[in-house]
């Protein structure tokens, strides 16, 4: 009876664990969709003060009425916040930018890409070890990428490079991250990225602000605070299930994707995007399969809207 209670105690905190990344995945990709929206009106950077504006707030709360202190954000390894902080906002215009010209399923898709350069360049910036298989999925992945972006041919939009050029940003973003964490606690890592960002926008908020109208300033403080729920929940995803559970989940994105841009503007992807986003899929999932058979796995990777977050 012990056992059987133990186990469906288990069962029922992994199920919870795959409802908070479920829930948090779509909020990310309607803050997306929020940020296409509103970057069609307005600055992308605009669009960027305000989503980490409202993030950075929420993580000095949390830390607040959580108990932790101010003393959990104390800043260390100066030199490698400074490289995330960049790479991070990177990131978030090339995504933000590419959102204005793409399908929002196609930008999603090509962002994909996210997690076969994460590993690619785990080699290079963490000294890491990659097989000969993973080194096989994730050149048949960049072909998925190749797919959906169509390099040499009447179909190729060079906005489609955006996407991917933020998949590279955020990657790296990772990486440091993961270097980051055995100094300094995850507030503190994802919090200062944040004020950098809301520091470098304002700076540019004196040519570039437009006093948004009344739904508009709504929707920008509604981006913020789904975009920001959307990443604790799949936090709190993380932290309730196994990240080999959770992660495959990551790729609900693209449903949502298709669905928000089939319902907003009347997007319908090409048969190319379908065909690329199944190679980068079973490519990531694999890779993903591949990662927790070794003995230390990596952390996981949320979604790569992630370089949004």
């Amino acid at each position: 009876m012990t056992g059987t209670t133990m186990g469906s105690a288990a069962e029922e905190r992994i199920g919870f664990g795959i409802g908070c990344a479920l829930v948090g995945l779509f909020g990310m990709a309607v803050m997306d969709a929020c940020a296409k929206f509103l970057g069609a009106g307005y600055a992308i950077s605009q669009v960027i003060l305000a989503r980490n504006g409202i993030g950075a707030l929420a993580i000095l709360a949390f830390v607040l009425l959580s108990g932790a202190g101010l003393a959990c954000l104390k800043p260390r390894r100066p030199g490698l916040l400074v490289l995330r902080t960049v790479v991070n906002l990177g990131a978030a215009f090339l995504f933000f930018t590419g959102l204005r010209y793409l399908p929002l399923a196609d930008a999603f898709a090509i962002a994909f890409a996210a997690p076969l350069f994460i590993t690619a360049l785990s080699v290079p910036v963490l000294g890491e070890q990659v097989g000969l298989r993973r080194w096989a999925a994730v050149l048949v992945g960049f072909v998925g990428v190749m797919v959906v972006v169509q390099p040499g041919t009447a179909s190729f939009r060079i906005e489609a490079l955006l996407p991917l050029g933020a998949a590279l940003s955020y990657a790296l973003a990772m990486l440091i991250g993961r270097r980051m964490t055995r100094d300094m606690p995850t507030a503190a890592i994802m919090f200062w990225p944040s004020l950098g960002a809301v520091a470098v926008t304002l700076v540019m908020m004196p040519l570039q602000w437009q006093t948004p109208s009344l739904p508009d300033a709504g929707l920008f403080v509604f981006m913020g605070i789904i975009g920001t729920g959307g990443m604790a929940l799949i936090t709190q995803g993380y932290r309730h299930a196994p990240a080999a559970v959770i992660a495959p989940f990551d790729y609900s994105v693209l449903i949502w994707g298709v669905i928000l841009g089939w319902v907003i503007w009347q997007e319908i992807p090409s048969s190319n995007v379908w065909a690329g986003a199944t190679i980068l899929v079973a490519s990531g999932l694999y890779i993903l399969h591949r990662e927790t058979r070794k003995p230390k796995p990596l952390q996981p990777v949320p979604a790569p809207v992630g370089p949004t977050s």
